[in-house]
């Protein structure tokens, strides 16, 4: 992608895949192997309910997420284990 054509906006950058917080969060235990219960308060508000971030003018530009959100998330956790943060 040419530096020139991004200069000056503001783009949303994600794979255009939707996933709920309850599904981030059992993807996230999976990865950390965490085994204990996960536990949701349904009595709070469902609060926003779609997160997807609109992608469209980063993608008419020609980029496109180089990795999915399984694979990102694992390695971002490896390299917190790694760096011992």
């Amino acid at each position: 992608m040419e530096h020139e054509k991004i200069k000056g906006g503001l783009f949303n950058v994600g794979t255009g895949q939707d996933i709920s917080i309850q599904e981030l969060a059992m993807l996230i235990a999976r990865i950390v192997g965490f085994s204990g219960e996960i536990v949701f308060d349904s009595s709070k508000p469902d609060g926003t309910p779609r997160k997807l971030l609109d992608i469209e003018k980063i993608s008419r530009l020609g980029w496109r997420a180089a990795i999915g959100l399984p694979e990102g998330l694992t390695a971002v956790y490896r390299d917190f284990l790694e760096k011992g943060m």
